[in-house]
């Protein structure tokens, strides 16, 4: 396998777009994002031609420049979804790669006072403008959202509040079961905070100073930071930590507001939506750092109990970590593409 970038067979667009919605965000971050959409093979040849789409986000400190990231032996997802489809073992579709990224590292792709309206900007702003700018099959049966770790919590949760708009997703260790994957973070982060007398914007002042990930404990706080302003922050913006910084004795009232964004406990209150699915794609490592896993099992049986049909989905659990499992994605992709198409092609 070569080292270096290699020619697709579809067409990747770069485009930069401007969102009205992202505008004097809370963090003053960038307001135009990159986007990138890729067309597949053929594409060009037949103009008359519509196509599926899938949604491609990132977890947590991702953005779409990083798509381009090389490790050894391995393609980056976009050249490997163009084989996906230069070699025929799945439909095409159209992607689109979304960036969320904020001053913290990500938005979880909801709305908040702490970041800003990101999960309206990709279902109002972005989904519309692809539509528009692209021959898409604007229906929701023919839109899906595919994303792991943060991305994976983005996929789960934006069909449940936009049925209208994704009729299929695939999570690859989402966040989810918070009790596990976020209760560890928050004993470590009451460790780290001791050498910042308990308060994390000092430890923020610090990190905005310095190169990042110097100090071992930028990695967790940089992360419940970022969660805390996604998921429990004040009218005015501020972070509101679900715990006390010091002793690390849970906050009931903040921490509740995190639960409430568990996709797992989600479920029932989106029942509905849920059963309009028509493909689910989960999947985790069984050696998660963050037990995802459990996460991913326990979010599969609550779709279960809610009805969801056990054909629309694909449950898997593997060998491995939460890291390194990008050579899932076209695994799902090609699943997800299979079922997300017309019955005629148009």
């Amino acid at each position: 396998m070569l080292p270096w970038q290699a020619d697709l067979a579809g067409r990747l667009d770069e485009h930069v777009f401007d969102s009205e919605l992202l505008r004097g965000n809370p963090l003053d971050d960038p307001h135009r994002r990159p986007l990138w959409v890729y067309v597949p093979p053929g594409y060009d040849d037949h103009p008359d031609r519509r196509y599926p789409s899938v949604y491609v986000i990132q977890g947590y400190t991702g953005h779409v420049a990083m798509w381009r990231n090389r490790s050894p032996y391995r393609l980056p997802f976009p050249e490997a979804a163009d084989q996906v489809f230069a070699r025929e073992e799945a439909p095409p579709v159209i992607m689109v790669y979304v960036d969320a990224w904020t001053g913290y590292g990500g938005s979880q792709f909801v709305d908040s006072p702490g970041t800003g309206r990101y999960h309206s900007y990709l279902c109002d702003e972005i989904v519309p403008w692809v539509d528009a700018h692209y021959r898409t099959i604007a229906g929701r049966d023919h839109r899906a959202i595919t994303g792991k770790s943060s991305g994976g919590f983005g996929s789960m949760i934006t069909p449940m509040l936009r049925p209208d708009l994704f009729g299929a997703f695939a999570t690859h260790a989402g966040d989810s079961l918070y009790e596990y994957c976020y209760l560890p973070e928050f004993a470590s982060a009451v460790r780290h905070l001791r050498s910042y007398d308990g308060e994390i914007g000092r430890w923020w002042e610090s990190f905005a100073k310095r190169t990042a990930f110097t100090d071992p404990a930028d990695g967790t706080l940089l992360g419940v930071l970022g969660c805390s302003a996604a998921f429990s922050a004040r009218e005015d913006g501020t972070p509101e930590l679900p715990f006390d910084p010091r002793t690390g004795v849970l906050r009931p009232e903040v921490w509740q507001r995190w639960l409430d964004w568990d996709p797992v406990r989600m479920v029932p209150k989106y029942a509905e939506a849920m059963r309009s699915m028509r493909a689910v794609w989960i999947d985790a490592g069984t050696r998660d750092e963050y037990y995802l896993d459990i996460g991913a099992e326990a979010f599969r049986d609550a779709l279960l109990a809610h009805g969801v049909p056990e054909t629309v989905i694909n449950f898997e659990l593997f060998d491995a970590g939460h890291g390194a499992i990008d050579y899932r994605y076209p695994e799902s992709l090609a699943w997800l593409a299979e079922r997300i198409q017309p019955t005629t092609t148009a």
